[in-house]
């Protein structure tokens, strides 16, 4: 969440898509010995690092909104919403007010953004080859006890005290920083789609055999890039075998993900949507701020 940019996206955007070219020299503000106008404000606005990437952002997720957010339900903003709040723990609010945003505008950008997912996956069309190219990386659900610490040096006692013979849920209980398993001792369920745990934990994990516990793992949080580390005991692994078709939803989850996270995918999907929307740009400062999406320079037209 990022005040400065969402900020730009929302003052830029607003003179953009609402046509309002004459602003001239209406004062936006004032003080003792002079004004400041409307126009300047813009034209300062404009040349800011990232003005280009905030409008594109913002004509892109109105347009999706506009498309496909009926599509999105209350109860899916809802839940991310409360997943948003739930990783952020304590600081939720602060981070929150700080970013510019109360509970209404958050929500309603979580609706843009989940129209803008909802757009991409009407436009995917998976094939055999794709579902044959996530078979090879995909790994089915496994039973791990997991232990999460702050620095190596505790891992590696977690470690040597495994290697001992220790009880590992005790350990788990007593060690462990993941709050969410640690009472539990430490016990999880997952496969190569999930989200939640590292992707080096769990490539590791899927390589133990059952009892065995792994090396110390490390891995950089995504939200706090932190290094954070880990030991894993495996409880129950499982071969995946050769029937793709025992495995199929798995399978689709995972080529519908990789599509979404397809650069070039997104872009076409974009392009299209945009050039079906007629989107038209009246200023000649962001005439070009599309074409990232469509050669058709009608679609970013300023006529």
């Amino acid at each position: 969440m990022k005040k400065r940019f969402l900020a730009l996206a929302i003052v830029l955007g607003a003179g953009l898509l609402s046509g309002c070219t004459n602003a001239g020299e209406k004062t936006a503000v004032s003080y003792k010995g002079g004004t400041i106008s409307e126009q300047e404000v813009m034209d300062s606005l404009k040349k800011m690092q990232g003005a280009d990437s905030a409008v594109q952002q913002l004509i892109v997720y109105q347009v999706f909104e506009d498309k496909y957010g009926d599509d999105v339900s209350t109860k899916e903003i809802d839940s991310q919403y409360d997943q948003t709040k739930k990783q952020l723990g304590d600081s939720f609010d602060s981070q929150l007010k700080s970013a510019g945003y109360t509970e209404q505008t958050f929500k309603d950008s979580i609706k843009q953004s989940l129209a803008f997912q909802e757009g991409l996956k009407k436009h995917i069309k998976l094939t055999d080859e794709d579902l044959k190219t996530a078979w090879e990386s995909f790994h089915p659900e496994v039973e791990a006890q997991i232990i999460q610490v702050a620095s190596e040096d505790d891992a590696k006692d977690v470690k040597k005290a495994a290697d001992k013979g220790d009880d590992f849920s005790k350990l788990a209980k007593d060690k462990s920083t993941d709050t969410t398993t640690k009472e539990d001792g430490g016990k999880v369920k997952f496969d190569s789609t999930t989200a939640t745990i590292p992707a080096e934990v769990k490539e590791a994990a899927f390589k133990l055999k059952d009892g065995q516990v792994s090396d110390v793992i490390t891995s950089t949080n995504a939200s706090t890039y932190t290094t954070e580390y880990y030991v894993v005991k495996m409880v129950k692994n499982q071969n995946k075998g050769n029937d793709m078709d025992k495995y199929k939803k798995e399978l689709k989850e995972i080529a519908t993900d990789t599509k979404l996270s397809d650069s070039n995918f997104q872009n076409k999907v974009i392009g299209e949507v945009l050039k079906d929307a007629n989107v038209k740009i009246k200023d000649k400062d962001f005439e070009n701020v599309l074409s990232t999406f469509t050669s058709d320079s009608s679609t970013a037209s300023s006529k």
